[in-house]
């Protein structure tokens, strides 16, 4: 199994060079990095998009995509190092490719009357034709499209006509080509160029999806036109507020016929247009810098929420004169498109726009979008980490968020190498390639100073003296090594026979090291890496841990004392330069790449004995020593580090809590970022810490109920004193019906005032209506604010929200917020009601008194409880356990929070804090004691050393009535008489002699499970096996049998030591164990919902059956017939309303499945039910694609390598396998180790 585990991901950002960088098709979209295609998917379970895959085959920038019209699995890229490839998303692989182009692809798309043709051109072309299939196979040249006289910019397919091409050029003319027709070359220049030499680039242009012959055409400076390609004339020139507008890109609104979109060039400003008018219908300035590439979605997320809709129409007036139903917006005239736009902006972000609801779903911002030469964390706040790229720019993210909080100015050609100021500066130092160094204020977004002392030569490192945060050294290709203080004075200047690359400040005094790899003398050689080691990095506290990141894409992690690589990532699509730790979370990694990423990593499975000794409570002694301990060959690691240092002395100087400070500090310590600390704030919140001790970045995380509303409403406060501004306005008011409103203002003045309402409603003029509505009656009043906000969720419409607050409709508001998966808001509005701050109106009736229709405070905690967990379910299948558990912790639901940490495989931090927790938390705390203890029990060394063992003892003995754990431990150790003996001892066991006695006596008495518990622990451990299983044949012969009968039994034979089950005098009992602990696994599995592996339980049982010789009570038709069973009625109960028809199950499968529920019981300790889902699940990686044995799918995130060293899984699977079934999917014997 992987040690390094990749635990987030700062994607790149969308290149701003080239054009058609971006596409869309369904339910996806993707836009290109430099090297890299990044694939968002739609989750439909939460109406969000997210990255599902990042395509990485190229060399060399990518220059175009496009996505196949005909299937949307299917896309092509093309690339400046003349290759063409077209991948199969689905799959997660490369189809076709087709190298040596002539020419770089400049522009890319498919045939839209064939799916298997794409084509592509360079500069000056000509049209390339590329048939990946049939007849026709092979690579053609368009017969008419070549010898242009300018630079093509881009071209276009027409969607209907067969063969018609459209051609934009740099001088701002088109080239058209139609099948039957002249060719036209170089026409429809703008009129304002005619007779210049004037260039004006043709930045976009789109086929009118709804003629053969418009076409909308964008010009960088000289505006939109909308012309038509027969006649060769111009229909509309659309007009901009100022001369100074120029637009970049443009894409129809496929579900708004005559509409489209325009992004400008210079500033983010999105505008809405109707081909039937010459201004813009919609103005929204989306982001300071300008638009490079939009793309509208053809099929927009569907909303999830469905209003409650009674019997009656909720438009129906409710006097007696039927009214129509009103329009859903106030503009009348234009109503603002329901799509999405994929927008690309020039600083490489990249969002999903919501045009109609005028919001983001979805923003990545200020991605990098060229090679990260360097990284490194703020030295006083691990939570900020700096990179320096190619594309001139620093920025400082945040770890726990993923985003980018600052960015540099820019324009500093490639900076090689950053350095923070010591302390509370809060500056950085960056080198550069041709600039010089500089220094950046961070805060102000300023650079501050600047050092040329290098002239025009690149500065390849700089390193800011921790020590004396006057100084700063920097080492260049001129050779040379120059100290300056930061106003310039230049200290020292050391010549180099050749280019300088590194250099740093030695932490114990003011020296500067100067590194020539070329000449020091070699004292070890570590082999492994395929081409040149850029990125080195020594971990802080382990002393004999190397981490390596090469060009060859690879980051290596080396035990130095015997030369040994313990793991090698190929997570990076690229070369790997920088990598980074923080001294105080010395096990999470930053590695950054010429894929352009920056991706953070877990080292903490390096050293899992030192987390078990920690929270085993062992001595300061097993868990803290000096390095030259640690380096001896062979000892287990051990913390030689300045943090464990300072933990060890602020524990010493406790009088109190001493092991509760311990844990948490170290957890803090040792975990990665991502709610760790989190948790912990939360777990002292309910321990009863005092409020005051709370941090100041409490806040900003998953808060206890009891502080949420008081912290927001706190923060409301702050927001008030502070200015806010707005962008853009939009254009073009609500148009009035004069008749209908002058018989309104007759209805007021006569004193109908419900009618009045009703007419108001009708003209969109809500707030008037609701505003007398009161004259009616409060009841009125209601019904009109409640049919309002019905308007409203139809519409998507923020504006909903003080309807909802109002009228006390929590529930409704809730199923909004969640439907659109703000799952945040709907926690914080339900915790509002909690409190009773929101309040349903008291109305009144007949006899003066007055009623509420609202719900009652126990309603009010059900919803709350439902949110958290909706909330909870969202982190958890995003890979992020530890958020779920503070989810959980912050409605005081301690018992799921602890299930969530044990299905994140969050083991250590779940003992941790049950430990804290206590009785509460006890049954979790104790399985996840359980799954530890199998974590040392079956290292796949098998217990490579005693301390495992004891480590193993250690856990089990922490568990109340732990006597058949102890026997399992006792009964798997493969060691020598001796040793076992001597662990008997420790698990006050019999010794084997005294075992085998014990088992032939309770054989005697008839006691079964006595024997095998005594058999295992003897020296003919083999002979359990045919006794266990004759009981287990027994059992199951019985109809009324049921896992309660026989798993105890089956668990135990399956502690039986390797080397004695894997003897061929044991082949026959071996083969009847395999095959019942794979079906017995498979019902756990279905009892556990863990629905990945169901199918491949039963198919791994059916294959043992179909290939052994065995005698067991199971039938492969009995597999087949009880999957299909399970399959139609599970598909029956997650069926939903929307889902299309299917054909129900028949009465024999649910006769089937309600026998199989009967055997399978009910779960005992609640909440480890669903799919286990570790940390970076989601994740995507580059170029490291293994593909499930199990499912025959690509695996995403973790992979777990079985035993022959070749067949893989997903970690998550092999957890919830090795959780049912302890045997390995290859049916050799082995048991499964993934914790």
């Amino acid at each position: 199994m992987p040690l390094v585990k990749q635990v987030g991901l700062l994607a790149a950002g969308c290149q701003p060079w080239n054009k058609d960088v971006c596409a869309a098709s369904g339910d996806r979209f993707a836009y290109c990095a430099t090297l890299a295609i990044y694939i968002y998917q739609l989750d439909h379970q939460y109406n969000e998009f997210k990255l599902h895959a990042i395509m990485s085959e190229h060399k060399k920038t990518i220059t175009a995509i496009s996505w196949c019209p005909h299937n949307p699995d299917i896309f092509v890229s093309g690339s400046a190092d003349h290759l063409v490839i077209i991948w199969n998303v689905a799959e997660q692989k490369v189809v076709a490719k087709l190298d040596n182009t002539k020419g770089i692809p400049t522009s890319i798309s498919w045939c839209w009357n064939a799916g298997d043709t794409v084509a592509f051109v360079s500069r000056r072309g000509p049209l390339i034709i590329w048939t990946t299939s049939g007849s026709d196979v092979g690579v053609t040249v368009h017969k008419e499209a070549h010898s242009f006289l300018s630079d093509i910019c881009l071209f276009r397919w027409h969607p209907q006509k067969r063969g018609k091409i459209v051609f934009g050029h740099t001088d701002g003319t088109l080239s058209i080509f139609q099948p039957g027709s002249k060719n036209q070359k170089h026409i429809l220049r703008p009129e304002s160029l005619e007779g210049t030499d004037e260039e004006d680039p043709v930045t976009d242009l789109e086929w009118d999806p709804l003629s053969t012959d418009y076409l909308l055409v964008a010009n960088l400076h000289h505006g939109i036109r909308l012309v038509d390609s027969e006649s060769l004339s111009c229909i509309t020139t659309f007009n901009f507020p100022t001369a100074a507008v120029s637009v970049q890109c443009l894409a129809w609104v496929p579900t708004a016929p005559g509409m489209f979109i325009t992004g400008d060039s210079q500033v983010g400003v999105l505008r809405v247009w109707n081909v039937s008018r010459s201004t813009p219908i919609e103005n929204f300035k989306l982001k300071k810098t300008g638009f490079h590439v939009l793309h509208v979605l053809n099929s927009p997320p569907k909303k999830k929420f469905s209003a409650h809709s009674p019997t009656k129409n909720h438009y129906t007036s409710s006097t007696s004169e039927a009214v129509p139903p009103p329009t859903l917006t106030q503009n009348q005239t234009f109503s603002l498109p329901p799509g999405h736009a994929v927008c690309c902006f020039m600083d490489g972000g990249v969002g999903l726009y919501d045009m109609g609801a005028k919001k983001w779903d979805f923003l990545r911002d200020l991605g990098h979008v060229e090679t990260i030469f360097d990284c490194k964390f703020k030295p006083d706040n691990p939570n900020l980490l700096a990179t320096a790229s190619f594309d001139g720019t620093i920025k400082v993210w945040d770890v726990n968020t993923l985003t980018a909080v600052y960015t540099s100015p820019g324009n500093e050609g490639v900076i090689y190498s950053l350095s923070w100021a010591p302390g509370g500066l809060n500056c950085i130092a960056g080198a550069t390639s041709r600039n010089g160094g500089f220094i950046w204020d961070v805060e102000k977004g300023k650079m501050i100073t600047r050092f040329n002392e290098h002239g025009k030569n690149g500065i390849f490192c700089i390193a800011w003296s921790h020590k004396d945060s006057k100084r700063i050294a920097t080492c260049s290709a001129d050779g040379f090594c120059i100290i300056r203080t930061i106003d310039g004075k230049v200290l020292h200047k050391y010549k180099h026979p050749a280019a300088v690359f590194g250099c740093d400040w030695s932490q114990n005094n003011n020296t500067v090291r100067i590194w020539d790899y070329t000449q020091d003398a070699c004292i070890s050689t570590l082999t492994g890496h395929t081409a040149p080691v850029r990125g080195l990095m020594w971990n802080t506290e382990i002393p004999y841990l190397l981490i390596s990141g090469s060009w060859d894409s690879t980051i290596r992690v080396w035990d130095t004392r015997e030369g040994t690589c313990l793991d090698t990532v190929h997570d990076h699509g690229a070369d790997v330069y920088g990598l980074t730790c923080h001294p105080s979370r010395p096990f999470t990694m930053a590695s950054c790449s010429r894929d352009s990423t920056v991706r953070l990593w877990s080292l903490i499975s390096l050293i899992t004995p030192l987390q078990i000794n920690i929270l085993a409570d062992r001595s300061w002694e097993e868990i803290i020593g000096n390095t030259d301990r640690a380096m001896e060959s062979g000892a287990p690691p051990l913390l030689c580090g300045k943090v464990s240092r300072e933990i060890k002395q602020e524990v010493e100087k406790l009088t109190s809590n001493l092991r509760g400070r311990k844990l948490r500090w170290f957890s803090e310590c040792l975990s990665p970022p991502g709610g760790s600390k989190n948790l912990w704030d939360l777990v002292a919140v309910i321990q009863g810490q005092d409020d005051s001790l709370l941090p100041q970045d409490y806040s900003k995380g998953i808060m206890h109920m009891k502080h949420l509303v008081r912290f927001k409403t706190s923060k409301a406060q702050e927001l008030t004193t502070v200015k806010m501004s707005k962008f853009g306005g939009g254009i073009g008011a609500p148009s009035m019906e004069e008749r209908l409103k002058e018989a309104a203002e007759i209805h007021l003045r006569l004193g109908h005032i419900q009618r009045y309402c009703e007419l108001m409603v009708e003209l969109g003029e809500w707030d008037k209506a609701l505003s007398v509505a009161p004259g009616v009656s409060m009841k009125y009043w209601k019904k009109l604010m409640q049919r309002r906000a019905e308007q409203l969720i139809l519409e998507v419409n923020d504006d909903v929200i003080p309807y909802c607050i109002a009228t006390g409709d929590v529930k409704k508001l809730v199923n909004f917020f969640t439907s659109k998966g703000q799952l945040r808001e709907a926690l914080l509005v339900t915790q509002a009601a909690c409190e009773g701050n929101i309040q349903t109106p008291q109305l009144s009736i007949h006899n003066g008194s007055s009623y509420s229709d609202g719900n009652n405070t126990d309603d009010y905690n059900e919803l709350l409880q439902r949110v958290s967990k909706e909330l909870a379910e969202w982190y958890f299948q995003d890979g992020r356990a530890v958020l779920a558990a503070c989810c959980y912790l912050a409605v005081d639901n301690i018992e799921l929070a602890m299930a969530h940490l044990i299905r994140g495989n969050e083991l250590e931090l779940a003992v941790n804090v049950g430990t804290i927790l206590g009785e509460k938390a006890a049954p979790a705390t104790h399985y996840a004691l359980e799954l530890l203890a199998r974590k040392c029990m079956t290292i796949t060394t098998c217990f490579p050393f005693l301390g495992y063992r004891d480590l193993a003892t250690d856990l089990l003995l922490r568990i109340p009535n732990n006597e058949l754990h102890l026997v399992k431990l006792c009964a798997f150790y493969p060691g020598c008489t001796e040793e076992i003996n001597d662990l008997h001892e420790k698990c006050n066991l019999p010794t084997i002699e005294e075992c085998t006695g014990l088992a032939e006596t309770a054989l005697a008495d008839g006691n079964v499970f006595e024997t095998i518990k005594y058999y295992l622990l003897s020296k003919e451990p083999e002979k359990a096996l045919p006794i266990g299983i004759h009981f287990i044949k027994q059992q199951m012969s019985h109809s009324d049998w049921n896992l309660d009968t026989v798993y105890p039994v089956l668990d135990l034979l399956s502690y039986v030591r390797t080397e004695r089950l894997i003897l061929h005098k044991c082949s026959e009992v071996r083969n009847e164990l395999l095959i019942l602990c794979g079906y017995i696994g498979a019902l756990l599995a279905m009892r556990r919902q863990y629905q990945s592996i169901v199918p491949a339980l039963y198919e791994y049982t059916s294959q043992l059956l179909k290939r052994r010789d065995v005698s067991v009570p199971l039938k492969i038709e009995q597999l087949s017939e009880e999957l299909d069973a399970w399959r139609a009625c599970l598909h029956l109960a997650n069926k939903s309303t929307e889902d299309p028809p299917y054909t129900p199950p028949s009465d024999s499968q649910r006769m089937i499945y309600a026998s199989l529920l009967k055997k399978m019981k009910e779960e005992t300790l609640r909440g480890i039910t669903g799919p286990d889902s570790v940390t970076g699940s989601n994740l995507p990686s580059h170029s490291d694609v293994h593909i499930s044995c199990l499912t025959g799918l690509k695996i995403q995130g973790p992979v777990f390598f079985l035993e022959d060293g070749k067949s893989a899984i997903s970690l998550n699977d092999a957890l919830m396998w090795a959780k049912v079934n302890p045997f390995s999917p290859l049916g050799t014997g082995i048991r499964l180790n993934p914790f």
